[in-house]
């Protein structure tokens, strides 16, 4: 397979691959911390968290090594601002995994039985669309035919997304149950897990334009 704009700069592809490695295991260990939450496993959810927590500083690490990298050996001169931009904007999907955990674990909200199942697929769908922009990445870097497909995908599960966190909402406002603080604070997470899909369209939105100027 071509190993595109990285050419023959096998060292430099590995490193890449290593980072986004990173980002995919956020997202897993998000997606299962989440989950663990809602069951109410507290050692495993602290464990996720430690998990995610030295994941990210170890994919900042990595980014910055490949930064120093590209500039040290002057690879890819034309697509470098490009390539450091997409780690700069694949690191902020690293840092949301790890930030939406936190939130649960600092604020330890008191989630309704009703919406564990939506919270569920909501927490999924923001990682399926994680695992579509990495994948979208890779097949960036080696000039891959399925790039497109991947590129599709992640509008495909942001779109599946803002459908659940809607539903969730305006199912929450219409219980009488609930104080408006509750609701506010539950509309709060729902907003910030659903924000994590948004962001890797943001990613994918920058890779498309990218993958366009390689062609030109």
């Amino acid at each position: 397979m071509s190993l595109g704009i990285l050419k023959k700069r096998i060292g430099i592809q590995k490193q890449l691959d290593d980072f986004l490695d990173q980002v995919s295991e956020a997202s897993l260990l998000f997606r299962q911390g989440v989950d663990m939450f809602i069951g109410d496993r507290t050692e495993a959810f602290d464990e996720k968290i430690e998990q995610v927590t030295a994941i990210e500083h170890r994919g900042d690490q990595m980014r910055r090594d490949i930064e120093k990298q590209l500039y040290i050996k002057t690879l890819i001169p034309e697509s470098r601002g490009d390539v450091l931009q997409l780690l700069e904007r694949m690191d902020t999907l690293l840092d949301s995994c790890k930030a939406m955990l936190w939130q649960f674990k600092i604020e330890q909200p008191d989630l309704p039985e009703e919406i564990h199942d939506d919270l569920n697929e909501l927490a999924s769908y923001s990682v399926e669309s994680i695992e579509a922009i990495v994948r979208s990445a890779r097949a960036f870097f080696r000039t891959s035919p399925e790039f497109a497909d991947h590129i599709h995908k992640v509008s495909y599960w942001e779109t599946e997304s803002d459908k659940v966190s809607t539903r969730m909402m305006m199912a929450i406002y219409r219980r009488d149950d609930l104080s408006l603080c509750h609701k506010a604070q539950l509309k709060d997470f729902i907003r910030r897990i659903s924000q994590i899909a948004d962001r890797a369209e943001d990613v994918a939105d920058r890779l498309s334009i990218y993958a366009i100027k390689r062609m030109l």
